[in-house]
Formats: structure tokens, C-alpha cells, sequence
């Protein structure tokens, strides 16, 4: 079967639900660089900025994606000329989105050169990231860790020469070029899941400055002070992993194959703080909201709908579910992400302006039900020690700060741990522990059945529990009465 690109795209045009690019690929300028190019990027801003160009009729917001760690995206989009689907599940059916967004793909370890150029290209003007959590390398403390081994790599080297390999050493050396070349402003984008995101990048970033030689990083930093700025923002859509089953479907609807296809819900949301210093897309013209505070928004889907997914994903996982919507199917499971969210969460949360959060909270559960999304346990179980600390332990110390204890919160941290301790679940499932810290994590705990014994152990890692919690009393008792039940 061909396979799907420029050359093969009008075959697809009269199959039935598959919807073309609304503006001509060929025809857009690349004015996006985006660090990270996974299947979340290509499900989301790839597809509303796409739709932002067809609202506009503007061709200079085509995207320059960037992979991180591997080739593997450039190996699936470069020969289909960056043209993929969205298949887009629901209880109601299956569609399928061509996107034409993406008009290149770089892999930094082959093509630096090309990476650079296109850093220093001043029709170039947002720069966005999704690497992740765990890609900021960051410290217990929240500041660059400067003894990560990439990070440390990339400081070691010539900033304006070598390569570098990590997702801030990169932007910087980017931002390095391109203060010594075009020096035209340029706006840095983030859309990971992390509390004041933009703030949090622009922090990381002064890091690697202060830490370079003072003859490139001061006058670095001062340059970045005056032409680069650090918008918030937040996203959510479910993405789970694409599997041989999706591309199978997808290759059904589009009778062409395609490598690069991702699958995604039909809900989407996109709160950008409006904090630009040089032309953006019309984003707000494709459903993007546009705002002068995104805390709040932040606030509610990290803590809302990412602390009941992990939760969730833990004890379904435990259970010997494996997807989410087989895991909310119980019970027993859903009325903990319920509690959680009605009796945890909202009590201490500010609702941004006009949102019910309430209303929220059960329009995420809802979410969860869809049987078309088979949005794998495992798969979000992994990163525990990177996202915890914002999803669940903020909710535990903001209950505390009240007077209050999070009950509910306290529950899913307990699955977490259970998670660690034990290898397979009660259906003898393997349980997988993917983490930054895994090594150190499974040692400490993976195969131990006593709760006090695992709770005690993992209270002791203060990058993850900060130096309070280990001294909260209910919360020591609570976890080790949930993970003895759990076990």
C-alpha cells in the first residue's frame, strides 16, 4: 500500500470521515520551532494552529519539529512530507484528521546544522516545548540540576559549537545563535504539565546562563532579558500511545499508510497567557483561549484531571486493569477519583472566572469512560516521581495549610507506592516502573509486602517529599494503612 504524502494526499480526499488539511501544506512557512515533537504536540497545538491558519488564511506558521532523544518521528513524518492523522475516537464513531501543520523534522544528532539555522531564522518567532516533566532535569529544589549527566554534558561543552543533548541545553544554545546572528525577538512556549510553566523554563534557562562562563552567559542573559519572553500555558488532551491496532484503523479509513498517525479524544483545551514579544498565530481564532493569568486553568487541570488520572492509572493498574476506561468501570476505583476531586481538590482550589468546578471534575470523569480510547494504565503510571509532587503532594499540603487532610490524595500517593513494591498485579500483570528515578525506587522497595517498611523508605526522598511531609504525622499513617490494604 503507498504510503501517505504529498505526492499521495488526493487519494485520500473522498474517503469517507477523513478530513483533508484546510490549508495547503506546501503552501506554509515554517514560523514554529517545536522541542519535542511527540504524539501530544502532533494531537494538539500541531492541529489548532493548522486550524488557526485556515481561520486566517496566514501561511507563515508552519511547524519545524524537533525530536529529543531518538529519530524515530523524522524517521515516520520526513518521508510522508510531515502529513499525519489524528484518528479521533468516541463512543459516537471514529475520524480521521489529516494534519499538515508540521513541514519539518529534525533530529539534532544528524542535522545540528539545520537545527541551528533554523533557530537563528527570524520568520521564526515562537519557539514551543512538550519534553515532558522529566525533561527539564530538574532538582529537589526546582532549579536546573546542574549535576544531572546530560545537563553537565552540555555545560562541559562549548555552547555556541557542540551538541547538545539536553531539552534546555538546546534551547539555549538556540537562543545563544540566534543573539549573535538575526537577534530578533523570539517568544518561548511551554506546554508541559508544570505549575507556572513559563516561569519555571525561564528560571531554568537563567540557570544554565548563570552556569556558563561569564563572558557568554552574562551578556546572554541580558540579551534574553530584553527580546525573549516566557508565556504560561495549559493544555489538555488524552493521548494515548498509538498501537498496531490504531494504525491499522487508520490505514482502513485513509487507504494509504501512514507511520506517523496519533490518536487522540475528540475534547481539547489551550489556555495561553498573552505574553508575546514578536507575531504569533491567531490561535484564539481555532478554540485557544487567550488570557492574562493561566494559574488558574493550570491549577484546576493539574490537580483536577492529572492527580485523578494518575490516581486512577495506579490503582487501576494494581487491579490488573489495563486501560482507564476499564479502570473507572469499577466502582469502587471511580469513587476514589470522585472523592478526590470533590472533597480534596476543590475545597482549597481557586476556580478560574466562570468555570464550575464541579461541573469540571464530572466532565473529566466522564472523559475517562470512553471505551475507543484505550489510554493504557501503565503508560500513565510512568514518571511517578516527577509528577506527583505537582498532581497529588500540592493538593496534600494545600489541605493541610486549611486544616484539612486529604484523604483522597493520601490514597493515591499510597498506590504509588504499592505500584513500586510490587511487580505484578493481583491478575499477575507486570507492573513496569519507567522513571527518572527507577533505579533508586525499585531498589529501595520493589518486591517488599511491608507497608511500613515501603511507606518509610520512600518518605525519604526528600526531591519527592520535600522536608515536611515526612514529618506529617496523619499522612505517615495514612499511607502505611493504605498501603497494607493495597498490598
Amino acid at each position: 500500500m503507498s504510503r501517505l504524502s504529498l505526492a499521495t494526499l488526493d487519494l485520500a480526499r473522498s474517503r469517507p470521515n477523513v478530513t483533508m488539511p484546510p490549508v495547503d501544506p506546501a503552501g506554509q512557512q515554517v514560523g514554529i520551532l517545536h522541542l519535542g515533537i511527540g504524539a501530544f504536540h502532533r494531537a494538539h497545538q500541531a492541529v489548532i494552529t493548522q486550524e488557526a491558519a485556515a481561520a486566517t488564511g496566514d501561511t507563515r506558521w508552519g511547524i519545524c519539529g524537533v525530536t529529543q532523544r531518538s529519530d524515530t518521528v523524522a524517521r515516520q513524518l520526513r518521508p510522508q512530507d510531515g502529513l499525519y492523522g489524528v484518528l479521533e475516537r468516541s463512543p459516537e464513531g471514529t475520524r480521521l484528521q489529516l494534519t499538515g501543520s508540521v513541514r519539518d523534522v529534525l533530529y539534532p544528532e544528524a542535522q545540528q546544522d539545520e537545527l541551528d539555522a533554523r533557530f537563528d531564522d527570524p520568520a521564526v518567532t515562537v519557539i514551543t516545548l512538550t519534553v515532558t516533566e522529566k525533561g527539564y532535569r530538574r532538582a529537589g529544589n526546582g532549579r536546573l540540576d546542574l549535576t544531572d549527566p546530560l545537563v553537565a554534558a552540555d555545560l562541559a561543552s562549548n555552547p555556541a559549537a557542540g551538541r547538545p543533548v539536553s531539552a534546555v541545553g538546546r534551547l539555549v544554545r538556540g537562543l545563544l545563535l540566534r543573539s549573535r546572528g538575526c537577534g530578533a525577538p523570539v517568544t518561548v512556549l511551554c506546554c508541559d504539565n508544570l505549575n507556572d510553566n513559563g516561569t519555571v523554563v525561564a528560571g531554568l534557562v537563567a540557570d544554565f546562563c548563570a552556569a556558563l562562563p561569564g563572558a557568554v552567559g552574562e551578556p546572554l542573559a541580558a540579551w534574553i532579558e530584553g527580546n525573549v519572553s516566557f508565556p504560561c500555558s495549559m493544555v489538555d488532551r488524552i493521548v494515548p500511545a498509538t498501537t498496531a491496532a490504531d494504525r491499522a484503523d487508520g490505514q482502513a479509513l485513509l487507504g494509504l499508510a501512514d507511520e506517523g498517525l496519533v490518536v487522540a479524544e475528540p475534547f481539547r483545551q489551550w489556555v495561553i497567557e498573552d505574553s508575546f514579544v514578536a507575531a504569533r498565530p491567531a490561535w484564539e481564532r481555532a478554540g485557544a483561549q487567550l488570557t492574562k493569568d493561566v494559574a488558574p486553568y493550570e491549577l484546576m487541570k493539574l490537580r483536577i484531571l492529572n492527580g485523578s488520572h494518575s490516581t486512577l492509572a495506579y490503582l487501576g493498574a494494581l487491579a490488573g486493569y489495563a486501560t482507564i476506561a476499564e479502570t473507572v468501570g469499577d466502582e469502587r476505583l471511580l469513587a476514589v477519583a470522585r472523592g478526590l476531586i470533590t472533597e480534596d481538590v476543590i475545597p482549597v482550589l481557586q476556580a478560574p472566572d466562570g468555570t464550575d468546578l464541579a461541573a469540571y471534575g464530572e466532565q473529566v470523569l466522564h472523559r475517562y469512560t470512553n471505551p475507543a480510547l484505550a489510554h493504557r494504565t501503565v503508560q500513565i503510571a510512568m514518571d511517578g516521581s516527577q509528577k506527583l509532587p505537582l498532581r497529588l503532594l500540592a493538593t496534600v499540603r494545600d489541605n493541610e495549610r486549611a486544616g484539612r487532610q486529604a484523604r483522597w490524595a493520601a490514597r493515591g500517593v499510597a498506590a504509588w507506592m504499592t505500584y513500586l513494591a510490587s511487580p505484578t498485579a493481583r491478575t499477575g500483570m507486570p507492573l513496569p516502573v519507567d522513571d527518572p528515578l527507577a533505579a533508586r525506587l525499585t531498589a529501595s522497595v520493589r518486591g517488599r509486602t511491608d507497608a511500613g517498611g515501603i511507606v518509610d523508605a520512600l518518605l525519604a526522598y526528600p526531591e519527592i517529599f520535600g522536608a515536611d511531609l515526612p514529618d506529617s504525622a496523619w499522612f505517615r499513617a495514612q499511607l502505611t494503612e493504605d498501603v497494607a490494604e493495597l498490598l
